[in-house]
């Protein structure tokens, strides 16, 4: 009498903004399982991605299902609600465990609870873990018990942690499950483009996936760039930042390997705490909207709730096209569109430019930087707006008003920025880049300028949109006054 051989069930890894399998913990959890591995991707209708991050999400989902297929555990893509797929794909292939990583924002909380009780009550154990940032979500709190609601407080005590635990390695080899499961195929997730393919600049500019994070990862910190970020990062005319920022946003790479890599790579000095400072923001802006769920929508500051926002529909348009007549906006804004991607200190710029030159509310700015960013990420996102427009916590003052002309001057000073993204003034002497409409009618017309015709005349005076600004600010507060950035 022969006996057959046990045959274990499998085990769901379910995948959403983790898309890794180094430093995964939840694959390197079910692996350690010793059972079949099924990994799954679903793409839910509350999956709350723009159409670039959607370009990003189909790219990112083929090189993970590659990385996963190598290893032995091909990935299966599933379209509907959440919970009913993963029921439906337990019950097909007997799976008794999920494991997944959290996602950390109360939105995600709310689901993935109703997710685990439904599952947990047809008998499928669940195991999540943290990873997507340094520090739990709440875990950093005041002497009081409060959240924080000032940066420098909140990461003066991040600081006094013990670093968060060292990166895990990726499997050599998955299990996978030797029975097929059925799936559709990525295209049909329907991520890409139906008409007019508008992704050519992205494609262009980026390679979505972990190996290319782990190479910009390498090159930031090997090719000496982050020694000058502290002074570089202001620079939309040098390669001065690292551009993980998409990459973490869809978990190509984790937060801990790339806080470990600079740690121990990195040369110790200003630019590294500086790059590390900027994670700490990464996880204030959670924290805040951990502490604040409906933060994308509604101003954290109550008296903004009342603000005489104009909601110029042409002047937005304007603004959305780079057509405001203001050379370092419009490089901005069609860097965006062409990149889905905009440098930090222009964001800054350009929304100052929406929310106080234009007086058009700042949920319309961060909707359009959501729908056009390959990095959108909704803690990031709606607190850099928030912190624009003053209705922040810790946000700048709302009387703290850019001026495009002295902020493209000071950091795009040799116009190369301005050259690259609006070319129609690429001919212009460097001392006209960020003001055309002062310049000689003869300067115009030697460097092919036509204002008016080629390129616009400024939407809005900078002085009377500004003198406009303050006195909608006075009607909902009794600040005086004004700070010429």
């Amino acid at each position: 009498m022969s006996l057959k051989p046990f045959a274990l069930s499998p085990v769901l890894v379910w995948f959403r903004r983790d898309l890794r399998v180094g430093d995964n913990p939840s694959l390197t959890a079910a692996d350690l399982s010793g059972q079949p591995i099924i990994p799954v991707y679903i793409h839910d209708d509350e999956n709350p991605e723009g159409g670039a991050a959607h370009w990003w999400l189909h790219h990112s989902l083929k090189a993970l299902g590659t990385d996963l297929g190598r290893l032995g555990s091909p990935i299966i893509f599933r379209m509907g609600e959440t919970s009913a797929v993963l029921e439906k794909l337990a019950a097909e292939t007997g799976a008794d465990t999920l494991y997944f990583n959290r996602i950390p924002t109360p939105r995600e909380a709310v689901r993935e609870a109703r997710i685990v009780s439904r599952l947990q009550s047809l008998g499928v154990s669940v195991h999540s873990h943290e990873t997507g940032l340094l520090f739990p979500p709440g875990r950093i709190r005041t002497k009081d018990g409060n959240n924080f609601k000032v940066f420098t407080a909140f990461w003066k005590t991040c600081t006094t942690f013990p670093d968060p635990s060292p990166p895990t390695p990726a499997p050599n080899v998955l299990k996978g499950w030797a029975t097929p499961v059925s799936t559709v195929g990525l295209d049909a997730l329907g991520l890409l483009p139906s008409g007019v393919d508008w992704t050519g600049g992205l494609h262009e500019t980026w390679m979505p996936g972990e190996a290319d994070a782990q190479r910009r990862l390498t090159e930031f910190v090997e090719d000496g760039v982050i020694g000058h970020y502290d002074s570089d990062r202001d620079r939309p005319d040098r390669e001065g930042t690292s551009r993980l920022s998409p990459h973490l946003a869809f978990g190509e790479i984790s937060i801990r390997t790339v806080w470990h890599t600079v740690r121990s790579m990195g040369e110790p000095g200003n630019g590294m705490t500086r790059f590390l400072t900027e994670l700490g923001w990464r996880e204030f802006c959670y924290d805040l909207l951990w502490h604040n769920p409906g933060m994308m929508l509604r101003p954290l500051r109550s008296e903004f709730a009342n603000f005489p926002w104009k909601g110029d529909k042409a002047a937005y348009n304007a603004w959305c096209k780079g057509l405001t007549g203001y050379p370092i906006v419009d490089a901005g804004m069609r860097q965006l569109w062409r990149t889905g991607w905009m440098h930090n200190r222009v964001r800054m710029i350009t929304a100052s430019f929406l929310v106080k030159h234009l007086l058009c509310p700042w949920q319309d700015g961060e909707r359009w930087f959501r729908d056009t960013l390959v990095d959108a990420d909704p803690a990031s996102n709606a607190a850099g707006w928030q912190w624009v427009a003053g209705s922040g916590t810790d946000a700048a003052p709302f009387f703290r008003i850019f001026n495009p002309i002295l902020q493209g001057e000071r950091f795009d000073p040799d116009g190369h920025y301005v050259r690259q993204y609006v070319p129609e003034l690429a001919g212009l002497p460097t001392r006209w880049i960020h003001q055309p409409w002062n310049a000689p009618p003869l300067e115009l017309a030697a460097a092919g300028v036509c204002l008016g015709k080629n390129y616009p005349h400024p939407i809005v005076d900078h002085g009377r949109a500004r003198a406009n600004a303050l006195e909608a600010f006075k009607m909902i507060s009794n600040v005086r006054g004004g700070d010429l950035a």
